[in-house]
């Protein structure tokens, strides 16, 4: 049995695990995975397989509990599968099940709940084999890359790691053996005792155990079935433990005996190479994904021209292998700028070369690595700038590529559906952001329109709705769509609720009606419903909603469901959908809330005002875009009854006001006697603070076409005591920054303008002829008092 210990996503990693399978000629292969992937393996062979990819492994019963195992094209465990699926090689994954570890996570949560209850939740994360005293420490696996490195005079393991690995193409099975020494090394020097793990020791070492058992298990089953010449591809740090010779069979059985069990599925999805720099399962995040695709692909290509397909079995140990990919690598980066109409000049490609070569000769590296060919590219392509950097970043160094599945791939039924409507509304999935202008009266731009809401309505945020640009007309929205890999969890949750897009949405907001306390909210899933014309659900939500208003007393909480009500039963028309009965229980809500409006605004402090403010405004907004004059009637006597009475809160007071003002129900003339009454010397200046906030917010059009209401706000603000003014300054400050630049100009010519006639009528500046008039009293032996 020979283990290749490898850096999972490392290129040089693959390359070599490459070589050493032409040299091997393997019986059978086993790769580091959960072994229910084994039944969807045959698909990676298919042409249409393009990665990135990922296996997808979650629990049928809680889908949100899942894996991922991201494989990309300079992959080990790609290359080594692709391998053996191409020569016949028998292959299998090898690793503690899926099942087992899905129902093992389980049980951990279960007694995390119960400690958390027990015991309070300081002690509830504590794993149970780390109550130890203060004398034992707790174990921690070690940093397998940070001790190599420092024993090879490095600080940096990840460069470390690239030195000596991925930019070198050892000919000889050796340097697995040498790799696998090292680690043995490494584990044996933290804790001898690891490799013996008790049921009380740390849950990761518990769990590494277990996993190792598992693998050491598929390789006596390799055995048993006669196949003795065994390759198993791992990551390094499990190497030294993947053979089973020494090891009694029957210590791994007792590990993995008795475990509990979940149901499992698996299959592949589309993977991106921006996911690929995150940790995930086996992912082992690396952070330059496009820097290793070059790496391999420039290999493949350097082979090829050699006349062979793996590298070549004569290369040297140590052979340096990258220093020609530096230079191809920074032709790709001139090319990427000039795309941006940025200089980068044929002869600075040149003189970026050398520094590179310059800088890996000065840091000691073998070879040019990322850090160099970014640090030339910084000072030669892009003189210093950091933008044009990130540019190439973005690009380059990460990439933005998104594999692609057979339509072999087993598929969640939600997420088959998905597909099939994505082909037929011509949507090309992409993690490109992308934005996209939807017509509703047309027929193509309704069916997307309906295929996002309900997507949304599910949590699948492939769309997010943005500004449509200049219209506001009711027939356009505007939508950004950026597919991300993760998204497939969400389908899957999704099938929960149906076998259909439609058939999901609609019973997840069934079931968020039949659980929702806050009639708000009740409101806002109607309008889902009407959105993503979901009529089976619409009966059901709307149901809730009539029978929550009913019981509902609060006549804040049913001023905020007014909006959204409104906006259902304004645009039910434009998509088709009956909202009559929407209407009727409206039609109840304004009225109970307005009978009850002005005794819920009274005995306000400052926070429940500015709550009690915002849903009176929201219940003006929706009212106003429904246009039903006999809801307006009543509502506005409510506003007026609160907009007459001083000794509700100011900036309820205010706002009533305004608004009543605006809608043209209040003279202006009405307005500037309440606001002398609130400025007045005798009123409270913080309540005057918050009458004025709430008839001023949001534009100062009043001010500056009512030069009466400007007088009695400037007179106000003349009069008020230093300490008073500094205490209201914050509050006057917000309300006029709510105010636009110009507006704010306006204001400030009128008041210096109806400074000035009184200024001429003087007939001169009493400031600037003060001295003058000191002077001459003196002159004239005047007291100051006859002066």
């Amino acid at each position: 049995m020979t283990a290749l210990g490898v850096r999972h996503h490392g290129p040089g990693s693959a390359r070599s695990v490459l070589l050493a399978l032409e040299e091997l000629q393997p019986d059978s292969l086993l790769v580091e995975g959960v072994p229910e992937l084994d039944p969807v393996l045959p698909l990676l062979a298919e042409e249409s397989m393009v990665p990135p990819v990922a296996g997808l492994v979650h629990d049928v019963d809680e889908p949100s509990r899942a894996f991922f195992y991201p494989l990309a094209s300079f992959s080990p465990e790609w290359v080594a599968l692709r391998w053996a699926l191409g020569r016949g090689v028998p292959v299998r994954m090898a690793d503690l099940a899926a099942t087992h570890a899905f129902a093992l996570e389980r049980e951990r949560t279960a007694e995390k709940r119960e400690r958390a209850a027990a015991e309070g939740e300081e002690r509830a994360d504590e794993e149970p084999g780390d109550r130890g005293s203060a004398r034992t420490p707790r174990w921690w696996r070690p940093d397998l890359l940070a001790e190599l490195a420092t024993a090879a005079g490095y600080d940096d393991p990840e460069r470390w790691w690239e030195d000596a690995v991925e930019h070198r193409a050892d000919s000889s099975l050796d340097r697995f053996a040498l790799v696998a020494e090292a680690v043995t090394a490494v584990r044996e020097g933290a804790d001898p005792a690891a490799t013996r793990p008790e049921e009380s020791a740390p849950r990761w070492l518990l769990e590494n155990a277990r996993r190792e058992a598992a693998m050491r298990q598929a390789v006596r089953a390799e055995w048993r079935a006669g196949r003795r010449r065994v390759a198993f591809v791992c990551g390094a740090y499990h190497a030294p433990a993947v053979d089973p010779t020494g090891r009694p069979a029957a210590a791994d059985s007792r590990l993995l005996v008795r475990l509990p069990r979940a149901k499992v599925a698996a299959t592949w999805v589309p993977w991106s190479t921006g996911r690929l720099t995150r940790a995930s399962g086996y992912g082992a995040g690396v952070w330059s994904p496009g820097w290793y695709q070059h790496l391999f692909e420039h290999w493949q290509h350097t082979d090829a021209r050699s006349g062979s397909e793996t590298p070549a079995a004569g290369a040297g140990h140590g052979t340096v292998v990258a220093d020609s990919a530096s230079a191809s690598w920074l032709v790709r980066t001139a090319r990427a700028l000039r795309e941006q109409d940025l200089s980068a000049a044929p002869a600075s490609v040149v003189e970026a070369v050398r520094l590179a070569d310059a800088l890996a000769v000065l840091r000691g590296r073998p070879s040019v690595g990322l850090e160099e060919l970014l640090d030339a590219t910084r000072t030669v392509l892009t003189d210093g700038s950091e933008v044009p950097l990130r540019l190439v970043v973005e690009q380059l160094v990460v990439g933005d590529e998104l594999g692609q599945v057979p339509p072999s791939t087993p598929m969640a039924p939600v997420a088959a559906d998905l597909a099939r409507a994505q082909r037929s509304l011509r949507l090309r999935v992409s993690t490109e952001p992308k934005v996209l202008e939807l017509d509703l009266r047309q027929d193509s731009g309704r069916a997307r329109s309906v295929l996002f809401h309900r997507l949304g309505v599910l949590g699948v945020r492939w769309a997010t709705p943005v500004e449509a640009g200049a219209s506001t007309g009711t027939f356009k929205e505007a939508w950004q769509l950026r597919w991300q890999p993760e998204l497939t969890v969400a389908l899957v949750e999704s099938g929960l609720y149906g076998n259909t897009v439609a058939q999901a949405a609609a019973g997840k907001l069934r079931e968020r009606a039949r659980t929702a306390e806050d009639l708000t909210q009740l409101a806002g899933l109607v309008e889902q419903c009407l959105l993503a014309e979901l009529d089976d659900a619409l009966a059901t939500v709307v149901s809730a909603l009539d029978e929550q208003a009913a019981q509902q007393q609060d006549v804040l909480t049913l001023l905020g469901s007014v909006e959204p009500m409104a906006r259902t039963r304004r645009y039910g028309d434009v998509r088709g959908v009956d909202t009559a009965q929407v209407g009727r229980v409206l039609l109840t809500v304004v009225r109970r809330a307005s009978v009850g409006l002005r005794a819920a605004c009274s005995a306000l402090d400052d926070d429940a005002a500015a709550r009690a403010r915002q849903v009176v405004e929201s219940a003006e907004a929706g009212l106003i875009l429904l246009d039903d004059a006999d809801m307006l009637t009543t509502w506005r006597q409510a506003l007026t009854a609160v907009a007459d009475d001083e000794g509700l809160h100011g900036a309820v007071v205010g706002r009533a006001n305004r608004m009543l003002l605006d809608a043209g129900a209040l003279p202006t003339e009405v307005v500037q006697t309440r606001l002398s009454r609130w400025l007045s010397l005798g009123a409270d200046p913080t309540r005057a603070a918050g009458f004025l906030d709430g008839l001023l917010a949001g534009d100062a059009l009043l001010l500056v076409h009512e030069p009466t209401l400007l007088e009695l706000v400037d007179a106000w603000v003349a009069g008020v005591g230093a300490e008073t003014f500094e205490a209201l300054l914050p509050l006057l400050r917000r309300t006029f920054a709510g105010f636009a630049p110009a507006e704010r100009r306006t204001i400030g010519q009128v008041l210096h303008r109806d400074a000035e006639p009184a200024r001429a009528a003087a007939g001169y500046d009493p400031v600037r002829a003060d001295p003058a008039v000191q002077a001459l009293a003196r002159l004239l032996g005047l007291t100051g008092e006859d002066a």
